[in-house]
């Protein structure tokens, strides 16, 4: 007997006789053509002036040149356009949707909605008052409004129940495993797919790459940059539904297809990208702000080998980038260091990796025959001992080795091959200052971390370590020494936050026993890292940075917030997990596992892409 399968439809442009189907109840051509007419008009009024003084955030005065949150608004209503206009049918667009158009509307018309009027509600309570609106002002509140009326028609499709009723007989409900099971391979053979689309040829698809490498760098410079929390905020919302529209629509599932094909350039695409990020600053703070994330990152990357692949679960993790740091710090001819000793930077950096090492070695030894909650609850007990010994190495309490709680200070700056790490240098007419040197350093040892992480989750150690997270009685099973396997994710791991720990050291002067405490508002720490890592997508290399640049910019943007702001960021935590637990960006084995019953995985590319 033979099975005849149908090829996935095209959207089409709805009918006249089409029966209200979404949220709203009106005919669903009115309200494709209403999100559509409305979010031409939302573009235009951002060319209009939105207030009548300059003293709100951007200088929203100016006919005929969007500034500050208009720019925001004017992005939302292009990709609302470029949606809409796709679920139309027209010809080269439909690339920009395989999974549909009509979910990404729906996202991209929100934004729009929720950044124009935050900001019109913005202007009048800041500045006392609807009268303070220009014209500009009233029209965008309309046509975003009508934008998101409209996009709200489109049909709404909710998933389906478990298909497999346990009240049935044996033949339908084989019948209707076969029927699911055949749809799920369908979905997953396609990519992720719902029509099909022609395979760009392989210069088109680095010019994809290039171009999304590009998007992305845009994107993170106009983050740091953001002068104000209003503008930050703007900027939060419009990227955050503009990226789950871009995944609703498939986008993001074909980019990472494609960029797993193209993984070396990838590579190479993201590190050029990432050094070119201190030539666009003009400021040197927004730099600072740049290599605190990558140290950040760094670490939550090789936090992301000890629970990602793994699956370790380790709370004190933060003590092996003290450990480095401390450890470089004495080493590096700080006048307070008792040791009074100077090496160069190489040297200092493998030794500060290489004690963090050993103390993983000396630590997981005895522990790492634990599971679960017990092995959290040691080593967060690890985390809070570093602690308290580097404080109490005083001189009083016990030996003078770090200063106890006034840590080492007067760390000198980084000198390698005659190359001053604190003074500015010219490079073809641009200049750059401290940070920015620090900042390119550091992007050094993130690709070394990553190339790292990236052939260890490829190697047969790293498929063990895949094996005993997912069920380590069964590996032990197929003849995988599961503590020898483990302690070696936890040496590697602790390696790898020494040598950040070594350049943290040198870029901020001082290391402190309040820098590793387990949760404090200021990352890095064991809280804010576990959760980038979580945030971000566990087992990959971009979710943990991805996650830890979220988790350091926005307290940094967000600290007039000030004792609310573990509050908004706890709120933050419980919504992203229920509405996307497996990360931002996840491998497929956790895509699944989340989404198995709703929705087939957007991302089918290897765990460590």
């Amino acid at each position: 007997m033979t099975t005849q399968t149908t090829a996935p439809e095209t959207p089409s442009a709805p009918t006249a006789g089409s029966e209200p189907t979404g949220l709203i109840r009106i005919p669903e051509q009115i309200g494709r053509a209403l999100a559509t007419g409305g979010a031409v008009l939302t573009f235009i009024s951002t060319f209009l002036a939105w207030t009548w003084t300059s003293e709100f955030s951007g200088d929203l005065t100016v006919y005929g040149y969007p500034g500050g949150l208009q720019v925001l608004v004017l992005v939302g209503a292009v990709l609302t356009i470029l949606f809409a206009l796709s679920s139309y049918g027209i010809k080269g667009l439909g690339w920009l949707t395989p999974a549909g158009a009509d979910a990404a509307v729906k996202l991209t018309a929100l934004a729009t909605f929720a950044t124009a009027w935050y900001t019109v509600l913005a202007i009048s309570i800041e500045l006392g008052g609807v009268v303070n609106l220009e014209p500009g002002g009233y029209i965008v509140a309309v046509t975003s409004l009508a934008t998101l009326v409209g996009a709200l028609a489109l049909p709404f499709e909710r998933p389906e129940p478990n298909p497999v009723d346990p009240d049935d007989g044996g033949r339908e409900q084989l019948k209707q495993k076969t029927a699911h099971l055949r749809e799920t391979l369908k979905a997953v053979f396609a990519t992720g797919t719902a029509r099909p689309v022609g395979k760009l040829a392989p210069y088109a698809e680095i010019l994809v790459i290039i171009a999304a490498m590009a998007i992305g760098l845009t994107v993170f410079t106009y983050g740091i940059g953001t002068p104000d929390s209003e503008l930050f905020i703007g900027f939060l919302i419009t990227a955050g539904f503009s990226f789950a529209a871009l995944a609703k629509a498939g986008l993001v599932g074909r980019v990472s297809t494609i960029t797993a094909r193209h993984r070396n350039i990838t590579m190479i695409g993201a590190f050029v990208a990432a050094a070119a990020f201190p030539f666009t600053q003009s400021d040197d703070q927004y730099a600072a702000i740049g290599v605190y994330i990558l140290i950040f990152a760094t670490v939550a990357l090789g936090l992301n080998i000890v629970v990602g692949l793994a699956g370790l679960l380790d709370l004190g993790y933060v003590a092996f980038l003290g450990v480095g740091a401390y450890t470089a710090a004495l080493v590096s001819g700080s006048p307070s260091s008792p040791l009074h000793v100077h090496l160069p930077f190489w040297a200092s950096a493998l030794l500060g990796g290489a004690v963090a090492m050993v103390f993983g070695v000396l630590i997981g030894a005895p522990t790492l025959r634990l599971r679960g909650d017990y092995l959290a609850i040691v080593t967060l007990g690890f985390g809070e001992i570093f602690r308290i010994t580097v404080n109490n190495t005083d001189g009083t309490s016990g030996p003078d080795v770090t200063n106890g709680s006034n840590g080492i200070s007067s760390i000198p700056n980084l000198n390698i091959l005659g190359f001053d790490f604190g003074q500015e240098h010219t490079f073809l007419g641009l200049t750059i200052a401290r940070f920015a040197n620090y900042f390119l350093l550091m992007l050094l040892i993130t690709l070394i971390v990553v190339v790292v992480f990236r052939r260890s989750s490829d190697s047969r150690i790293g498929r063990a370590w895949i094996a005993i997270r997912e069920d380590e009685t069964a590996a032990r099973a197929m003849g995988i020494n599961g503590f020898r396997v483990k302690l070696i994710a936890f040496a590697l791991g602790a390696t790898l936050a020494g040598l950040a720990g070594a350049v943290q050291a040198h870029v901020t002067y001082t290391v402190t026993p309040e820098q590793y405490q387990f949760a404090h508002v200021v990352p890095p720490n064991s809280a804010f890292l576990l959760a980038a890592v979580v945030l971000g997508g566990m087992g990959t290399i971009s979710g943990p940075l991805v996650g830890a640049a979220l988790l350091y910019l926005i307290p940094a943007k967000l600290q007039f917030l000030g004792d609310y702001q573990l509050l908004a960021f706890g709120l933050a935590l419980v919504l992203l997990m229920r509405f996307r637990p497996e990360g931002l960006i996840p491998n497929r084995r956790r895509q699944l596992e989340f989404h198995e019953q709703t929705e087939a995985p957007a991302v089918l590319s290897k765990a460590g892409v």
